[in-house]
C-alpha cells in the first residue's frame, strides 16, 4: 500500500510517499521489519530487503511528476537453515542488498544473510501458450491442425545465477561492490573476503584479524567498503574506533593497512561506556572519495582521506542520550547499530535515530533538519485535518520536533536504521519497522 502526501514539508523537505501497513494494527510480524534499504546507481529502482528474508523491488513511475515509486517485483531470497555443524540457526534476515550496474535489459542485484550471498537475476519475461491453428490444404486431403506459440502476458522474473556459501565463520555485516564491476568483498567480524562476481566457489581473504587464542580477541571489524572510483582501494571499520585504508597492490594479505583514521580519546571523559558507544557501526565515502563518513553511537564523524590525524568534522547525534547510557545498556539499544549516507552532492549527510526520528545535515554549515518517519503524515491526509510537528509548513515545524528529540518520552523500539539516498535526487527513502517512507525535497 502506498499513500502520497503534497503538501508536508519541513526545512525544505516533504513527506512523498508511503508503502506498508498504515492501519492502526501494531502487531506486527518480526518479518515484515524492513532490515536494508538500497537506491541503484540509477535511482530508477529501489530495493528492500526484511528479516522474512524477502526482497522487494520498486520501479520510478515515469508518469507522475516528481520522484515517485511504484511496486515492481518481489521475490523470496533467502529461506532459513540450520547449521548442524555449530548447532546453530541461520536467520533468513536479509543484512544487505547492493545492486551491481545494469549492463543490459536484466537487474543484477547482491543480497546476503548472516552466511550466504546471492547474486539475482531480476528480468521481464514473456509468456507464451501454445494453441493449435488449421492450416488450408488441398480439397483432397484433410485440414491439418498445426502449434502455434501466442504471446500472453510478460511477468517479472528472479533468478539467483550465482550463490557464493561457506566463506564465512561468522556473521556476514558488509557487501560492497567494486568499480570495476567485476569484484565485490564480504566482510565478517573478523575477516574481508575478495569474491570475483562470475566465480562461486572461491574467494580470496585479505583481511584476517582473528587472533591465534580468541580469548586475546579484542576488536572486530563493522563495516567494509570498496573506494567508489579506485578499484584497488577499500576501508574497512572497527570496534576500537578505527578506520583502515587498505591498498590490495601492497600485498595480497591487507592486513597492514595504508592509513588509519582514529581520534584519540579524552582521557577525563572515559567510562564504562566508552568503548561500546565509540565503536564505528558504518563507514561510507563520499561519492568522489575524497571523504569519510563514520557514524558511532553518539556522533557522525566527517575524515579526509588526505588527513588522519583528526575528523574534519563531528556532529553530535545522541548527546541528549549521554545521561541514560546506564538505561540504554540495560535495555541494549546501546549495541543498535545506525547507518549513515551522503547525499548525491557530498553536502549533505543523513544519519537515524530513535522515535523514527531522522537528521539530515549540511556538511559546510552544520545546519540540520529533524524529520520522523510517522504514519500521522498520512493518518491526517485521509482525516483531512491540519498538518503538525514535521508535516507543518514553514521553519516553526522544527522546534517541536528539537524538543520532542530530548524528551524522555522516546520510544526507543522504534529507531532508523536503514535508508538510502537517491543518488542524482534529494529524495531519501527511510526503513521505520515495517514501512519504507520517502521524502524529497525541491
Amino acid at each position: 500500500m502506498a499513500a502520497n502526501d503534497d503538501a508536508s514539508s519541513s526545512g525544505g523537505w516533504r513527506f512523498a510517499q508511503c508503502f506498508g501497513d498504515k492501519g492502526e494494527v501494531e502487531d506486527i510480524t518480526e518479518a515484515d521489519i524492513i532490515s536494508t534499504v538500497e537506491f541503484d546507481s540509477t535511482g530508477n529502482y529501489l530495493a528492500t530487503g526484511d528479516k522474512g528474508g524477502r526482497v522487494v523491488l520498486f520501479e520510478r513511475n515515469e508518469s507522475k511528476k516528481g520522484c515517485e515509486y511504484k511496486f515492481y517485483t518481489e521475490f523470496q531470497s533467502h529461506e532459513p537453515e540450520f547449521d548442524y555443524l555449530k548447532s546453530l540457526e541461520i536467520e533468513e534476515k536479509i543484512n544487505k542488498i547492493k545492486w551491481c550496474k545494469r549492463q543490459n535489459a536484466a537487474h543484477f542485484l547482491l543480497s546476503t544473510n548472516d552466511k550466504t550471498i546471492k547474486l539475482w537475476k531480476v528480468f521481464e519475461k514473456q509468456i507464451r501458450v501454445v494453441s493449435e491453428t488449421n492450416m488450408p490444404s488441398p480439397p483432397s486431403a484433410s485440414h491439418l491442425r498445426l502449434p502455434r506459440m501466442t504471446h500472453q502476458d510478460n511477468i517479472i522474473a528472479a533468478i539467483p545465477r550465482k550463490v557464493y556459501s561457506n566463506a564465512h565463520a561468522y556473521h556476514i555485516h558488509s557487501i560492497s561492490v567494486n568499480s570495476d564491476q567485476e569484484t565485490y568483498i564480504s566482510a565478517d567480524d573478523l575477516r574481508v573476503n575478495l569474491w570475483n562476481l562470475g566465480i562461486s566457489n572461491q574467494s580470496f581473504n585479505i583481511v584476517d584479524i582473528k587472533p591465534v587464542n580468541m580469548e586475546e580477541l579484542t576488536e572486530v571489524i563493522t563495516s567494509a567498503e570498496f573506494h567508489p572510483q579506485q578499484c584497488n582501494v577499500f576501508m574497512y571499520s572497527s570496534s576500537k574506533s578505527n578506520i583502515k585504508l587498505a591498498d590490495m597492490r601492497d600485498s595480497a594479505l591487507c592486513d597492514r593497512h595504508a592509513k588509519c583514521f582514529e581520534e584519540e580519546e579524552d582521557p577525563t571523559n572515559r567510562s564504562f561506556f566508552s568503548e561500546i558507544i565509540s565503536s564505528i557501526s558504518d563507514v561510507k565515502f563520499s561519492r568522489d572519495g575524497r571523504y569519510i563518513l563514520a557514524r558511532d553511537y553518539l556522533s557522525l564523524k566527517i575524515w579526509d582521506v588526505n588527513m588522519e590525524s583528526r575528523p574534519v568534522k563531528t556532529i553530535p547525534i545522541h548527546d541528549h542520550l549521554r545521561g541514560k547510557l546506564c538505561d540504554l545498556y540495560e535495555n541494549d539499544c546501546i549495541f543498535d547499530k545506525f547507518e549513515c549516507f551522503w547525499g548525491g552532492d557530498d553536502r549533505h549527510v543523513l544519519t537515524g535515530s530513535y522515535h523514527n526520528y531522522f537528521r539530515i545535515y549540511d556538511t559546510d554549515t552544520l545546519s540540520d533538519v529533524v524529520l520522523q518517519a510517522d504514519k500521522s503524515a498520512f493518518r491526517v491526509k485521509k482525516a483531512g485535518g491540519p498538518l503538525q510537528g514535521n508535516k507543518a509548513a514553514g521553519k516553526n515545524a522544527q522546534r517541536p520536533l528539537r524538543e520532542a528529540m530530548v524528551t524522555d518520552t522516546l520510544d526507543f523500539n522504534k529507531k532508523i536504521l536503514h535508508a538510502s539516498w537517491h543518488p542524482r535526487e534529494n529524495t531519501i527513502a527511510i526503513a521505520a519497522t515495517n514501512n519504507l517512507f520517502l521524502y524529497s525535497s525541491a
